[in-house]
């Protein structure tokens, strides 16, 4: 299994920036994508962005298409969120997510049930 921890979170300006990571450990040569989604509080988790793992595609939420980005750094098993632009709105916890081997399975990007681990999330809120 792949056990993530989640960093970087806090409170941004409107407009600002800010940057969360997740190290991945353990069995991490299984990883095919990872994901980053958000909850905040009364509302579902939702997708924000997801990354195949070998050869970099990416997949963006509508919401945050142009002003997230999201990468891998496979030397040190982390994957990153810049997030710029960066628009005020509640507290939200964001949560990493991995895929491990595609296998037989369908993998959907963005799919909260296409994920295998996730982590333990890490706070974002952003003034106004």
């Amino acid at each position: 299994q792949v056990q993530l921890v989640e960093s970087g979170g806090g409170l941004g300006q409107a407009g600002g920036s800010l940057r969360i990571s997740c190290a991945a450990s353990g069995r991490t040569s299984r990883i095919y994508a990872m994901g980053w989604f958000r909850q905040a509080p009364g509302k579902e988790r939702e997708s924000v962005a997801t990354i195949n793992w070998s050869d970099g595609n990416t997949y963006y939420a509508d919401s945050v298409k142009g002003r997230f980005t999201i990468s891998r750094e496979h030397a040190k098993n982390t994957v990153h969120l810049q997030m710029n632009s960066l628009n005020p709105e509640a507290p939200a916890f964001y949560y990493c997510a991995a895929r491990e081997t595609l296998g037989s399975r369908v993998f959907r990007w963005g799919v909260e049930a296409d994920f295998d681990s996730w982590g333990q999330g890490t706070q974002v809120a952003v003034s106004s």
